[in-house]
């Protein structure tokens, strides 16, 4: 179906641009026609004059696109994502090494340790997103959290200045340890607070009310993905060989100056960003709560007024029907007024969060596929032939930038090659559908675990015929260059999938939980890696009982990672499996004045 987009000319007249296929990301073709101004006096406007829902730095209406917000505004916040993926890769892409050689952790220990880190850091956005769409908004969320992500990042340099002592005591210190993971969680923690509100901060500069501003939107997605490739490209590059070769206090020095630049330029753009306006009085969270927490109490009781059926038939939200008791004592008790329950449209606000919880389920399987890109592929980087000429030898961790550099490349092939082309043959604005992205994604991660356990199982045969299975310190001659695939495999994936969750995820929950509908997605990630470190320490249990050698021994020509991998990629496919009978039977947020997709198919709204 296609929609006609109004504008106005340069005269203020209206006019009635070409039809508009809009698909996937939320296009809404309407737009207010007043407003009112400081004074608060109301003056006519021309449709399309405003941009909805956003102020200047001063909180005024902004009127003037190409001066408030877009891709000039856009690119600004992109750099923050480009230095907090340098400084986050920069460091947790060679944290295996650091906890395995200075603080003196086995294999297992450490690879749980950095799952259970990048968990945290996954899950926290969710506070952080709370705290920005409900207190501080985000763009004080953004300039708060990064100075506290820059002290945390001065801490961690400052803990591995410490001399470690453990080449005669054994092991480091109880202080030096408490204190490296302290100054790690508070950068971490800093950062979910930032990278949750820059990314919604981003996506905000352009409205979805405007049709090229839409477009912009879902490519802003696109493009901030590969900002956060080309930093942890740039890390790959740069800080893995300074970390190995000239030590890590100024491997970790460099992100925390990288940062604190970033922060700097990002506040050069102040005065022409836009600033979302929340015109609920009550924080957008509690509102979700408090309709799960009225259901409850209103478990028990049955009765069903005419008047909820009407409105709920009206606005067509017959799903989900438990959390309508949410509503009875609206119609039904003399209650005080703080003590009424919730609204239908507060209802409605809470379903659509249920709704997405099934694609959240099925996508925990690719992020815990996702998290073994920097643990036991850097080990085995390790024992393999790493040398380039007759000198130099890569670090082991820079093996993925494989994954950031096919991201790179891939995002822009996706952008202006697959998108066009998908479009012609599916009609979508966006070329394919955001879960038909998604489902491609987890697709991808099969076939990179197979590729990974594949290339593992040949390491394993190369140490056995040249006899080097108890001699782990000795390269095998098996050269590193053929864990490239698999991280090949990664990037493409991730484009697919990760891409395609954050604007799932952004663009199916109510408008003022945006940031949080982000976090959702994040929230896939951290859960991921958490069940992650669950599985290896059960594995691990499982496999060294008796005096056997576990999957993930510290010698790794013993261990067998390649079941590990075998084993994750039976999950995947069952994963596919799943995630298509789910996302067959989703139906795309419907809002009013807007048009949606549902399966590759425009439905009208109710109106």
């Amino acid at each position: 179906m296609a929609v006609s987009s109004y504008s106005l000319d340069g005269n203020g007249e209206l006019e009635i641009e070409e039809p508009l296929l809009i698909t996937t990301t939320t296009c809404s073709t309407s737009s207010s026609s007043s407003s009112s101004d400081d004074n608060g006096g109301n003056r006519n406007i021309g449709i399309g004059d405003a941009v909805d829902g956003v102020v200047d730095y001063k909180g005024d209406k902004v009127f003037d696109r190409s001066k408030y917000g877009g891709w000039k505004s856009a690119y600004f916040i992109i750099g923050i994502d480009i230095a907090d993926s340098f400084t986050y890769w920069g460091i947790s892409s060679n944290l295996i090494s650091f906890l395995t050689g200075s603080l003196s952790q086995s294999t297992v220990k450490a690879a749980v340790n950095i799952n259970v880190w990048n968990g945290a850091m996954s899950m926290l956005p969710l506070l952080g997103a709370f705290v920005a769409d409900s207190y501080l908004g985000r763009f004080r969320t953004i300039l708060f959290s990064s100075v506290i992500y820059i002290l945390g990042l001065g801490l961690l340099t400052l803990s591995v200045m410490l001399p470690f002592d453990h080449i005669t005591s054994g092991s480091p210190s109880a202080f030096q340890v408490i204190f490296f993971f302290f100054s790690l969680y508070l950068m971490g923690t800093a950062r979910a607070g930032c990278k949750s509100s820059a990314q919604a901060f981003g996506a905000d500069q352009f409205e979805g009310g405007d049709p090229k501003e839409c477009k912009s939107k879902s490519s802003f997605f696109n493009w901030w993905f590969f900002g956060l490739c080309f930093g942890s490209s740039f890390s790959h590059l740069t800080l893995n060989y300074i970390q190995d070769n000239m030590g890590w206090s100024l491997g970790f020095g460099i992100p925390c100056i990288v940062m604190a630049a970033a922060i700097v330029v990002f506040l050069l753009r102040t005065k022409s960003y836009r600033y979302t306006v929340n015109e609920e009085k009550q924080n957008p969270l509690i509102r979700i709560i408090r309709v799960f927490i009225a259901a409850a109490k209103n478990w028990r009781k049955f009765s069903s007024p005419n008047t909820i059926q009407e409105e709920y038939k009206h606005l067509g939200a017959n799903n989900f029907k438990f959390l309508d008791k949410a509503l009875i004592n609206n119609y039904n008790s003399s209650s005080r007024v703080n003590s009424l329950p919730c609204t239908v449209s507060q209802v409605d606000e809470a379903k659509a969060v249920v709704k997405l919880v099934p694609i959240w389920v099925t996508c925990l399987i690719y992020a815990i596929v996702n998290a073994q890109s920097s643990t036991f592929g850097v080990k085995q980087g390790k024992t393999m032939d790493r040398k380039i000429g007759a000198d130099f030898q890569i670090p082991s961790a820079s093996i993925q930038i494989f994954e950031s550099v096919s991201i790179v490349i891939f995002v822009a092939i996706y952008d202006r090659v697959f998108v066009p082309l998908a479009r012609t043959i599916t009609g979508n604005r966006n070329g394919i559908t955001m879960l038909q992205r998604i489902g491609c994604g987890i697709f991808l991660s099969t076939a990179t675990m197979l590729v990974a356990a594949t290339v593992e199982k040949r390491r394993l045969q190369t140490a056995l015929k040249f006899g080097l299975i108890d001699m782990p310190q000795v390269t095998v001659p098996m050269s590193v260059w053929w864990l490239a695939p698999q991280y090949v495999l990664f990037g493409i994936a991730d484009v697919f999938t990760i891409v395609g969750m954050q604007e799932f995820f952004y663009d199916q929950v109510p408008n003022e939980l945006r940031a949080v509908g982000l976090c959702l997605f994040s929230s896939i990630i951290g859960t991921g890696h958490l069940l992650s470190g669950f599985l290896i320490s059960t594995i691990h249990y499982l496999t060294s009982r008796s005096g056997h050698y576990s999957w993930f021994s510290d010698n790794l020509n013993r261990a067998h990672v390649d079941y590990f991998y075998w084993l994750l990629a039976g999950f995947s496919a069952f994963e596919l499996a799943t995630f298509i009978y789910m996302s067959n039977s989703y139906v795309y947020k419907t809002v009013k004045g807007e048009l949606q997709m549902q399966q590759g198919h425009l439905i009208e709204p109710v109106d």
